[in-house]
């Protein structure tokens, strides 16, 4: 099955005690294939950042983020950080879609392809769209020339006599 991620706002705190009456909320934005592991991933960041566990904390709100305008082409840069086996690194990637979500899961199958990390161990840091002018990578800029063409090269005449026209060919 594809996984098909989406980016998701989970808000959640430490459970309030009586020596901590009113912690503090922490807003995270993460990108899961859907709202349990979305959760996950925040209880994962949570533990690391602020040393909270889910044991001791809740949840309080969990909001699926969808595109604004999701017909428009845009650039997209992706900070990132994995782990490979040799350690942890830092990596920044540009990719070009129609939606940040597309554009998400065309970065985590290019780490998968080119670098065999797995998706639970590529830690998205920052994504942002950038202008044309601001691309660095030579396959995103490939494509901002305006009178660019795509040639169709197999193209097969097709005959007008109505004995070779047919619905159904077998």
């Amino acid at each position: 099955p594809e996984l098909q991620y989406r980016q998701y706002q989970v808000v959640g705190r430490k459970i309030p005690t009586e020596s901590d009456p009113t912690p503090p909320m922490y807003r995270l934005k993460v990108f899961a294939q859907d709202e349990v592991f979305a959760k996950s991933r925040f209880w994962y960041y949570m533990n690391r950042l602020r040393k909270v566990k889910k044991s001791v904390g809740e949840v309080l709100r969990v909001i699926e983020i969808k595109e604004k305008s999701p017909n428009q082409v845009k650039n997209y840069g992706i900070w990132i950080r994995y782990d490979s086996r040799s350690g942890t690194h830092n990596m920044y990637k540009e990719a070009r879609g129609t939606s940040l979500n597309g554009a998400i899961k065309e970065i985590y199958e290019e780490m998968g392809s080119r670098h065999r990390a797995r998706h639970s161990v590529v830690q998205i840091v920052k994504t942002d769209i950038i202008p044309a002018a601001e691309c660095r990578r030579d396959n995103t800029t490939q494509f901002h020339d305006s009178k660019i063409a795509f040639p169709l090269k197999h193209r097969l005449p097709r005959s007008n006599k109505k004995s070779h026209k047919s619905t159904f060919k077998a």
